[in-house]
């Protein structure tokens, strides 16, 4: 589900989840969100006499396509037991973070890496364009140097370089650029509440606020950012 109100409401809502849960049940909850709302819902389930774990979830979609998602779990090690024959269906990496919120946590610390490496690689394939290399021979450098990542060598941003991935359909489908905007602002919720310094993450979680309100971009996937930053430059001229 997109946010902590979204799970709040299918979980306590009038017709909610926990209005008619049977004893022993195990729920598995993918969504990303605020860590406190999965620490919240897992006790509420507890007095039902239920299980909550989160479960968030990465890889983006040809991972999902392949089976090879990570999952990242918090919650009794009974609860996992339980869950990982299901996860592992799903996914190639099922991992036990520790009690209930531990996965909420793994997941905002990996999305807001996420999201400053995206930012990172767009801005680097921008500028090489500019200085005339051609985008899918610089990836290619990148990619076997030390600039090497997830966003540059499995769902580089610039269209053309990797075949299958949503900057070939004009950003369309993918992981939205509003759903980034939300996890880098639950990161800096998290990071002001242990008084932990992300620069980088206070300033990419600023630029993608500013493409969830553009109606141009709120609704393509997050690598849309390179075009973004493409297009500012443009302009600069």
């Amino acid at each position: 589900l997109p946010s902590s109100p979204h799970v709040q409401s299918v979980y306590t809502g009038d017709n909610g989840i926990f209005k008619t849960i049977q004893k022993d049940t195990l729920c598995m909850d993918s969504s990303t969100i605020d860590q406190t709302v999965s620490i919240e819902m897992a006790n509420l389930a507890k007095q039902k006499g239920a299980a909550y774990m989160d479960t968030p979830v990465s890889g983006g979609v040809v991972a999902a396509q392949n089976g090879l998602l990570t999952f990242m779990c918090g919650g009794d090690g009974k609860s996992f037991a339980r869950a990982e024959p299901f996860l592992s269906q799903m996914g190639k990496n099922v991992v036990h973070c520790g009690d209930v919120g531990t996965g909420q946590a793994a997941k905002i610390c990996n999305n807001m890496l996420l999201g400053i490496s995206m930012i990172g690689v767009s801005e680097t394939m921008n500028l090489g364009e500019k200085l005339g290399l051609k985008p899918e021979m610089l990836a290619k450098i990148i990619n076997t140097s030390s600039g090497r990542c997830w966003s540059s060598d499995t769902y580089n941003p610039v269209p053309g370089v990797i075949e299958g991935i949503p900057c070939n359909r004009q950003y369309a489908g993918g992981f939205g650029s509003s759903l980034m905007a939300k996890d880098l602002g639950l990161a800096q919720n998290a990071a002001t509440s242990v008084k932990a310094a992300t620069p980088l993450g206070s300033l990419a979680h600023q630029i993608y606020r500013l493409l969830a309100q553009s109606p141009e971009f709120q609704g393509k996937d997050f690598s849309v950012v390179y075009q973004f930053l493409k297009d500012q430059t443009a302009g600069s001229k």
